[in-house]
């Protein structure tokens, strides 16, 4: 009897097959290892974002705190100061080596404006992240947060009175009375609006804006409405823009019926 040393054909192929296996994860791997690495980068930009827009939120509640408290020193928002306020919260350094583009200097407050009349600052702040995406280049993401922020004028009374001395809202010529101060008609609003688009602008109640008989006529690239009324105005200078309004009790507002906006509160 004769016996072959050689193993059989089948034990042969083993190494083959193998090889194969071998060769199919090292083709895997070099596919999930830049899947992995992208989805680390892509969370840790998504950890960035939200802290630059958390950052920013803070800053611009820095920035309204210090507006409140000089609010009866100035009529204006001004951009420079807003957006200094921002950087000052938030540290140059901060910004400078954040994904905003530009820096400190990417930070844009210039479409903040004041309401004169109630002292409400609307504090609007622009701008742009730049994400690099590898293979693909850098994106941009533009954002913009908005808050508003009342100025500091003083505290309203809490003490209980009677419904005789209760305190109500009149103007100087005005035939009703107004229990809330903040009432629309009492607070005008006011804004700027380009002299171009007053052919199709209209107020609140659907009317058009006719040039104010005092300071009417015309004017620059911007002219100054408010919501419910139906002048525009040259000047913020303009007496139409200012209304003297007086707090008296009810009892002495004989003759002056509720305002049909707030008398029912």
């Amino acid at each position: 009897m004769i016996y072959s040393s050689q193993p059989p054909a089948a034990c042969k192929e083993a190494p083959s097959f193998t090889s194969f296996q071998k060769g199919s994860m090292t083709v895997e791997a070099a596919f999930v290892l830049p899947l992995f690495l992208f989805a680390v980068l892509a969370m840790i930009y998504l950890l960035e974002i939200m802290a630059i827009q958390t950052n920013i939120r803070a800053g611009m509640q820095y920035a309204g705190k210090r507006y409140a408290e000089n609010a009866y020193l100035t009529a204006f928002a001004h951009k420079e100061t807003l957006e200094k306020d921002i950087v000052e919260s938030i540290g140059e350094s901060r910004i400078n080596t954040s994904v905003i583009r530009g820096g400190s200097a990417g930070i844009d407050c210039s479409a903040s404006y004041l309401d004169p009349i109630r002292q409400i600052l609307f504090l609007k702040t622009k701008y742009t992240m730049k994400i690099p995406i590898p293979v693909f280049g850098i994106f941009d993401i533009k954002r913009e947060e908005t808050m508003r922020i009342k100025g500091w004028n003083g505290y309203t009374s809490s003490i209980p009175t009677s419904p005789e001395q209760r305190i109500v809202y009149v103007t100087e010529h005005g035939t009703v009375y107004h229990l809330d101060q903040h009432c629309t008609y009492l607070d005008l609003s006011v804004r700027m609006v380009s002299q171009a688009d007053l052919e199709i602008l209209r107020n609140q109640s659907g009317g058009k804006y006719y040039p104010c008989d005092k300071c009417g006529g015309q004017a620059g690239w911007g002219v100054y409405v408010t919501d419910y009324g139906d002048r525009y105005h040259t000047s913020l200078s303009c007496s139409g823009l200012k209304r003297k309004v007086y707090a008296v009790p009810i009892s002495e507002t004989a003759g002056k019926g509720a305002c049909s906006k707030c008398g029912n509160s």
